[in-house]
């Protein structure tokens, strides 16, 4: 059993996966798509920016030989569908440079990592840029996808090896992993990366962070949630509606309607 620093953190999970052979691996894993690349940029940007938002990519590698951009991303937005779509947008409009030609030059694969979970609770969803008949067959003309992985809903049906990434990633959000139940040699090599004694004090300090900001976008989000529901006790009782069921359908106390009530 090891020791080992959760890949729900940014900045564990950017130690791990900038290794240019992980990153190559985890890529071909995920996507079937080989590339080749000697490194691997983290916290990308492109300048000046595309459109009015600047995006910042996580990880970010770009094979030239083979014509692929691949750009894997690590983090969960209320709207991450929506943000990792514009980024990838931004990485093909970025390309673009006249309007002789709108073909870009290099096809962008971008892979976003959802290691909190998600709503819809699914192992993998796929934005496909390709033209498609009728019948959902593709024509071969625009290689581009998105794809979003969510390694809490990995099951049987996950394509292997992609399964065995999925379960590692998963695995380390307890901190400790049992490495003979791992087979690939860079997902070893991962759990070497991330080994807690491995983990220097700014990135620790950096988890530290990471882990503040997120417990208090959780409590404002509860806050807000709360505020929510006592406006709408509010209304209820503008409306003359009895506090018996005000306090059944909102889940308040008789004595906290009673004082809105009140206050009024």
């Amino acid at each position: 059993m090891k020791r080992v620093a959760p890949l729900r953190y940014d900045v564990v999970f950017k130690k791990a996966f900038c290794d240019p052979e992980i990153f190559t691996a985890f890529v071909y894993a995920a996507l079937g798509v080989r590339i080749e690349i000697t490194k691997v940029e983290t916290e990308k940007s492109f300048n000046p920016p595309i459109g009015r938002v600047a995006s910042r990519f996580d990880l970010f590698a770009e094979d030239v030989k083979n014509r692929v951009i691949v750009d894997i991303q690590h983090v969960r937005h209320p709207d991450h569908y929506d943000a990792f779509l514009h980024y990838h947008c931004a990485t093909i409009l970025e390309q673009v440079a006249r309007s002789e030609s709108y073909r870009p030059k290099l096809a962008v694969f971008t892979v976003v990592v959802l290691t909190s979970g998600d709503k819809h609770q699914k192992d993998g969803l796929v934005i496909d840029f390709d033209p498609k008949d009728w019948d959902g067959v593709g024509v071969n003309e625009i290689p581009h996808k998105v794809l979003y992985l969510c390694p809490k809903y990995a099951n049987e049906k996950t394509p292997e090896p992609l399964r065995e990434w999925m379960r590692a990633i998963q695995d380390t959000l307890d901190q400790e992993v049992e490495e003979s139940e791992y087979q690939n040699p860079l997902i070893r090599r991962i759990f070497d990366h991330i080994e807690q004694d491995r983990i220097s004090p700014e990135e620790r300090a950096r988890m530290f962070e990471e882990y503040n900001r997120e417990q208090g976008k959780q409590e404002a989000f509860a806050e807000g949630k709360a505020e929510g529901v006592i406006e709408v006790a509010r209304t209820m009782l503008e409306k003359g509606i009895a506090p018996s069921v005000i306090a059944d359908v909102t889940g308040l106390s008789m004595d906290v309607i009673d004082s809105l009530a009140s206050s009024r």
